[in-house]
């Protein structure tokens, strides 16, 4: 690859803006991994948030093999179209995107978002030959999966517990399952930090990488690099997204410890698969089919189907939406870089 000619300043600014919205994505994505243990009372929002921020950290320890950030930084658009515009691009439009679900308490992707703004400033310099499509189609297909796998997870886990506890007394049950929603919502939030992270940690890489101050045949990037994203993350979540967190808790079906437990425990299983697979998915797919899962699992009506509706719809245009913006942050970003 052809180093780049980058100034020091406008290197500094964009890793800046990447553990901004790295940042942002803790923030945004909080909700999904205290929701439920929030709105099922087991723990106050404060205490949730401050365990999800400390074992997103906790999961620079677990997840050694950064997977998902090679994906990222190598399997999405092509290393040799990279650039400071290009980066800049991907990180606006994902950021943009970011802000206005957050605002109207759209449970949508931060991932999918920064996958869009690549895809977006890559297609806007170079055309879709900068595209690598066979990173792309993976991403693509655990789009559709990743609420599939937390949706099978949640109800089958559900299921299970319904049958183990036949014959507890719905007390016994809630006393149990009060305490068990703290490990698995400290499971969730280790997943979260490991696949999450990753994705910023990728697109740092590629800008170093591109800028000639990392080797592309390198295994692992800067160990700063890796410290840096995952501090970014667990403040984020630390300052929490709270206007989707009655979206995720609640409006899309009732739950009570033992459902917040099995969702948590679905959406965590699928996202350690998926980190060990080295895919980058959505945290807020996950969780969103594992609290579908666990309401569908007691009777269909349990699910507010019209709110599901409405968030699927936010998925669907996450990426061409963070893609449009990325366009046009991209051509911005050659008069003001």
């Amino acid at each position: 690859m052809q180093t780049l000619q980058m100034s020091i300043y406008a290197l500094a600014l964009l890793i800046a803006l990447a553990l901004v919205f790295d940042f942002m994505n803790g923030f945004h994505d909080a909700a999904n991994a205290i929701a439920t243990v929030v709105s099922t009372g087991v723990l106050k929002p404060q205490t949730a948030v401050a365990m999800a921020a400390c074992f997103n950290f906790v999961a620079i320890f677990v997840f050694h093999q950064l997977t998902v950030a090679t994906t990222v930084g190598k399997g999405t658009i092509d290393p040799g179209v990279v650039d400071q515009y290009v980066i800049f691009g991907a990180l606006m439009g994902a950021i943009v995107w970011n802000l206005v679900t957050w605002y109207y308490g759209i449970p949508s992707s931060s991932s999918h978002a920064l996958i869009g703004g690549l895809v977006g400033a890559a297609v806007a310099k170079s055309g879709t030959g900068a595209l690598v499509s066979a990173g792309l189609i993976k991403i693509v297909v655990f789009i559709v999966l990743s609420p599939v796998l937390g949706f099978v997870f949640g109800s089958l886990i559900m299921l299970l517990v319904s049958w183990v506890f036949v014959r507890s007394t719905p007390r016994r049950v809630d006393k149990w399952f009060r305490r068990l929603q703290m490990v698995s919502a400290a499971a969730y939030s280790l997943g979260h930090g490991g696949n999450d992270a990753q994705k910023t940690i990728g697109i740092i890489w590629m800008l170093l990488i591109a800028a000639g101050y990392s080797q592309a045949g390198e295994a692992t990037p800067p160990l700063w690099v890796i410290i840096s994203c995952y501090t970014a993350i667990s403040f984020g979540t630390l300052f929490g997204g709270w206007r989707i967190v009655k979206t995720m808790g609640q409006k899309i079906t009732k739950l009570k410890p033992v459902g917040g437990f099995c969702a948590e425990t679905g959406g965590a299983i699928t996202l350690f698969t998926a980190t060990a697979m080295g895919i980058p998915v959505s945290t807020t797919h996950t969780i969103t089919g594992a609290i579908v899962g666990v309401g569908s699992s007691q009777k269909m009506s349990a699910v507010r189907w019209g709110v599901a509706g409405n968030i699927v719809w936010a998925w669907i245009f996450t990426i061409p939406a963070s893609a449009f913006v990325a366009a046009i942050a991209w051509w911005c970003g050659q008069f003001i870089m």
